[in-house]
């Protein structure tokens, strides 16, 4: 692809963000920002920094080139005026494909007294094209963002810096699946995976593991926190009689964003009296919750699942451990890195 400065990265699903010049100026990368993010979709990968001439000009080259233009020649100077040596603040947006077109509703008309209520300009913009034109300048209009696929892989060699490679934290297409010690005691690890790459995920990297009781505690943190709601039983001894030192396997799981749903009501409801025909648990369990109660332990229900992307990036860690990240390209290619330790 020309100008393509980034490789292995779905920029159908990434755009950049610029917050211009006025938009640091007057306080409101965070607001911006927010408004994205509200909107359902994620950002990350923030960076404050002073524009260099030449960033602008590739980012605005479609403008700089554009031979439809009577007013041609001023372009270069207005972008150099408004952008040279000046704080800006980019960083990525990361959605579904069609980032870029709901980016750039969001963002809202060219010219923030177009830009209706609910848009970025629209609530937040303070100039006009008119004082542009009038004082021969662009107009102040807070946020760019990248037109496409193309001009987003563009763009971020623009900004972060041509040849570094884009740390893809994409754990929402990725699940870590557990099977639990008694899936491998009854045999079941083999059906349990083929139903979940039957249901069109693919499945890879399986590995057997035996658990020790940190693994136990960090994969089940939230029980241990909300021990409280169990009063009926001593989770930590639980978690300890049931995990410690038993063989269980792991595997990664990749699909499309929204996999983890799709495989938690793939696996079933956790008590598999209660989980449907046609789940794992309500077609291979042969537990219950009650007599789970009764025995003051967990209940056995063969399978488990990474609840959301940031679960999926700590049961990697805990499962496969960082000395494994290798592991951590998908089927497609693109590598998922987990975040840094800081973040």
């Amino acid at each position: 692809m020309s100008g393509a400065v980034v490789e292995g990265v779905d920029f159908d699903r990434r755009a950049v963000i610029l917050c211009k010049p006025d938009a640091v100026a007057r306080g409101l990368v965070n607001r911006i920002l927010g408004m994205i993010s509200d909107a359902g979709i994620a950002v990350s990968d923030r960076l404050d920094l002073v524009a260099q001439p030449w960033q602008p000009h590739v980012v605005y080259r479609d403008l700089l080139a554009d031979t439809g233009r009577r007013d041609l020649r001023d372009v270069p100077s207005y972008i150099d005026d408004a952008y040279a040596g000046q704080k800006v603040t980019v960083a990525l947006a990361h959605g579904e494909p069609g980032v870029h077109a709901r980016l750039r509703q969001l963002s809202g008309h060219t010219d923030p007294t177009r830009a209706v209520c609910g848009t970025i300009r629209g609530d937040l913009g303070d100039d006009s094209l008119a004082a542009a034109r009038m004082e021969k300048r662009l107009v102040r209009n807070l946020v760019h963002t990248s037109d496409d696929p193309a001009s987003a892989r563009r763009e971020y060699g623009t900004w972060w810096g041509p040849g570094r490679r884009l740390q893809v934290s994409d754990f929402d297409r990725c699940s870590v699946i557990l099977c639990k010690p008694d899936a491998v005691e009854r045999g079941l690890v083999d059906a349990v995976l083929e139903r979940i790459s039957a249901a069109g995920c693919t499945v890879a990297s399986r590995l057997d593991v035996m658990v020790q009781p940190w693994q136990a505690h960090v994969h089940y943190w939230d029980l241990l926190v909300e021990a409280d709601w169990f009063p009926d039983r001593d989770i930590p001894a639980c978690l300890d009689d049931a995990y410690a030192g038993k063989p269980v396997t792991v595997a990664l799981a990749y699909g499309e964003p929204g996999i983890h749903a799709q495989l938690r009501q793939l696996i079933g409801h956790f008590d598999p009296t209660r989980a449907a025909a046609g789940t794992i648990r309500g077609d291979y369990g042969n537990d219950s919750l009650e007599a789970a109660l009764a025995e003051k332990r967990l209940v056995h229900n063969l399978v488990r699942t990474s609840d959301d992307p940031d679960a999926a990036r700590r049961d990697f860690g805990t499962w496969f451990g960082a000395a494994r990240r290798v592991l951590l390209t998908s089927p497609s290619g693109v590598p998922l890195q987990p975040a840094p330790a800081d973040r």
